[in-house]
């Protein structure tokens, strides 16, 4: 059997898509409205009419997906499921372009077509009229045709049912079509045999702005994300559904997509080149004194991993302030750390660059009282991150801009009110920055997908999606990074491109080799992040 799934073992990427998943500048993500008006005014104002996108994009995602198939076991056979929008019309191109490269042979490929168009000539149609005189079959869907899907032939999917336009959960031939190819390609139970690969073109079929979990979508193994990328494709629920995300590029003007942008797509490349280098001449309160307050009985692990972390990514000073009933413990295991035993007030020995609290630190009233005396700190535009414990307590605390908090998705629906359970997945995005707005506080919100949001409303999307980083103490790390690269930005310190560094520097220490694949205690995520973010922001030989 010719084994096309080889092209896609799960959780890996192909050597040929490295490059493509890459970008050192941030990706531009859009809405569906954002995308509608994208479209529109490529056409009216560059002379992009559908024609010449449909064939460019078509063009661009057959050109990203060979570089997965190239040099495979024989030619694939494909199949493309196609709706009526301009992505049937992409993914037919994009067929006819494997066809006319010799990369596939006609009499192997196929496509099934929610309704046959009919009269005036669109892309859809010329589409359909090339690949029948290049000896494609061409048919209109039924599901009795989707036999080929056993498992005996490997096979490449596109799935090109429904695009940005949908406005609502799939219905009539197109759910038909999108249940077809996850019972065939997954069974009943999602358990994934051996042959069949489903492609999607831009986005699932299915996803949209609104989806909501339980609609139907197309569980794809690669969604080729056409620029600008979708920002449906990350929201939390969707996310997983996608697959391995692999943007195609070079279909729109680059100050058109940037006109229409909603939000960002960060890679440690893109976040970090916004943090400036530590120069040669800088000493340690240079590097900048970061605080800490952290641990409690039981809890002295997310002290250490928090000192940690903020040495890891280069703060050049750490005092760690813990209870006297700690402090026997946590001081031997806080290599060049300051460990400190002091009252419930502010340090007075040396002002400090930006402070933590929070990891493992408990909600005692006398905490809260703790917190309460570094809220003037905050309000005088020093870097305040609170973590864990500290953000419950910050429940009704309304800030001045320079906090960051830190929150995963069960501390957010507490500070919301909510179980997590009930926070709308469709509108997660809305409801986060409606409430780093309120809160006047940057919100660093941890799940398989991270979300930066900002109080002025700017929006950063870090795309986690490993398994790595599903462990107690990587959030306690993260927070020390955070605080680490704050206190490094010293008065040029901005909350989003702090919070937006130090979680992209996280995924990167996850994908880093020997850590990828392991479960490691998060205590080697920092050490590896050490060595990375090092290499970003140490000036050699200036």
């Amino acid at each position: 059997m010719d084994d096309y799934r080889g092209l896609v073992a799960h959780g890996k990427i192909h050597e040929g898509w490295l490059k493509v998943a890459q970008k050192p500048t941030p990706e531009t993500l859009v809405n569906t409205v954002g995308a509608k008006a994208l479209d529109t005014e490529a056409s009216a104002q560059w002379g992009l009419d559908p024609f010449a996108l449909v064939e460019a994009a078509g063009r661009a995602c057959a050109e990203v997906l060979l570089r997965g198939i190239a040099g495979g076991k024989g030619k694939p056979c494909f199949t493309v499921l196609a709706g009526s929008g301009n992505n049937a019309a992409d993914a037919m191109v994009m067929l006819r372009a494997f066809v006319l490269g010799g990369h596939a042979e006609p009499d192997s490929c196929e496509v099934l077509l929610a309704k046959m168009p009919e009269g005036e000539r669109t892309p859809m149609s010329q589409a359909v009229l090339a690949l029948r005189k290049l000896g494609v079959s061409v048919q209109t869907w039924d599901i009795g045709k989707m036999a080929f899907l056993d498992g005996r032939k490997a096979r490449i999917v596109i799935d090109g049912i429904a695009g940005t336009g949908l406005d609502g959960p799939l219905r009539g031939t197109a759910l038909e079509m999108a249940e077809a190819i996850n019972t065939l390609c997954y069974g009943p139970e999602w358990q994934i045999p051996d042959g069949n690969t489903i492609v999607s073109v831009d986005i699932p079929s299915g996803a949209f702005d609104d989806w909501r979990e339980g609609m139907p979508i197309v569980h794809a193994d690669i969604t080729l994300a056409i620029e600008p990328q979708k920002l449906c494709i990350y929201a939390p629920a969707v996310r997983p559904h996608a697959g391995t995300v692999l943007p195609v590029r070079g279909i729109f003007p680059p100050e058109l997509i940037d006109k229409h942008r909603d939000a960002e797509l960060l890679i440690w490349e893109s976040a970090s080149a916004r943090i400036n280098p530590v120069p040669n001449t800088a000493h340690k309160y240079g590097r900048g004194l970061v605080e800490i307050r952290a641990g409690s009985m039981g809890m002295t692990g997310a002290a250490r991993l928090a000192a940690l972390g903020s040495q890891a990514a280069g703060a050049g000073m750490v005092r760690l302030i813990v209870d006297p009933s700690v402090y026997a413990v946590v001081a031997p295991a806080c290599s060049g750390v300051m460990v400190v035993s002091e009252p419930n007030t502010i340090a007075s020995k040396a002002s400090p660059a930006a402070v933590l609290m929070g990891p493992g630190w408990g909600k005692g009233e006398d905490r809260m009282r703790i917190l309460k005396s570094y809220l003037p700190f905050e309000e005088n535009g020093r870097p305040l991150v609170l973590d864990a414990d500290a953000i419950a307590l910050s429940k009704d605390i309304v800030f001045h801009g320079s906090a960051i908090l830190t929150p995963h998705m069960g501390e957010f629906a507490s500070c919301l009110g909510l179980p997590k359970e009930e926070i709308p997945a469709a509108d997660i995005i809305r409801i986060l920055r409606n409430f780093a707005e309120e809160k006047k506080a940057t919100v660093l919100l941890k799940s398989h997908v991270m979300y930066v949001a900002s109080p002025d409303g700017r929006l950063g999307v870090i795309d986690g999606m490993n398994p790595v980083l599903a462990a107690g103490g990587s959030g306690d790390v993260l927070a020390g990074f955070c605080v680490a690269i704050a206190a490094l930005s010293g008065f040029n310190f901005d909350g989003y491109t702090c919070a937006c560094a130090a979680a992209t520097l996280l995924v990167r220490a996850a994908e880093t080799e020997g850590i990828a694949g392991s479960f490691v205690d998060p205590g080697e995520l920092a050490r590896v992040a050490a060595t990375i973010a090092g290499g970003a922001w140490i000036r050699r030989g200036q």
